[in-house]
């Protein structure tokens, strides 16, 4: 592989919970007698935890704040990811296979660290990574570049030698404007997104056991 180093998204990249973040907090409000539209669901995806529950408050026009709404929702997906998230089709393989090469990798996410953390150990490939980082340890969403700066710079390395796996166009986007490599691959979420990825990201693939992936990256 020609790159060092690599950094992975979690939710509807590694695991498959691209959907069950929107259909979890979109129940919460429901049980409240008051429906988030999915198109804000949808606005809020590359926000920090805090930041989207902020916009849910203000939507909903409940006396709640945003640590409050922020709690119950990653309490409840904290449940999910203790219990059956899944790890997407191959894509345990595929990071042993990383693993093997010496590639060094971590977890750049906009989930809170301990639901991190409590997932990829959970799956058993938490060793294959150097840390997990949650964009709340960096104050800002995947709007920006921060998260991918910070995890290759505790990675060891910079945008010239990292790669940037992301399953969202906005997060590609912001990796590519920062000088990384990116491969996207296909999550549900993001299927209408299908065709910009494919003419946005260096690499675009369905699976992560397809082998022109393996091929493209050289291990």
């Amino acid at each position: 592989m020609n790159k060092k180093f690599a950094i992975f998204d979690m939710d509807g990249t590694l695991v498959d919970s691209g959907t069950v973040w929107g259909q979890t907090s979109a129940g919460y409000f429901a049980g409240l007698g008051v429906t988030i539209p999915a198109s804000l669901i949808e606005e809020t995806a590359h926000l920090s935890m805090m930041e989207t529950a902020a916009r849910f408050v203000q939507c909903s026009g409940l006396p709640l704040t945003p640590e409050e709404v922020a709690e119950e929702i990653n309490r409840r997906m904290e449940l999910r990811y203790r219990t059956d998230i899944p790890l997407k089709p191959g894509a345990a393989p595929f990071l042993r296979r990383l693993q093997a090469a010496g590639v060094r990798m971590c977890v750049a996410s906009s989930t809170a660290q301990p639901l991190i953390e409590a997932c990829i150990q959970r799956l058993g490939v938490g060793d294959c990574f150097e840390f997990l980082l949650s964009s709340e340890a960096v104050g800002a969403g995947k709007d920006r570049p921060d998260i991918y700066l910070e995890a290759a710079r505790r990675l060891g390395g910079g945008p010239e030698d990292t790669i940037v796996f992301e399953d969202l166009l906005f997060a590609v986007r912001t990796a590519r404007s920062a000088g990384f490599q990116t491969a996207a691959i296909f999550d549900e979420a993001s299927a209408g997104d299908e065709a910009a990825l494919r003419e946005t990201a260096d690499f675009y693939v369905t699976r992560w056991d397809d082998p022109a992936l393996a091929q493209w990256l050289g291990v």
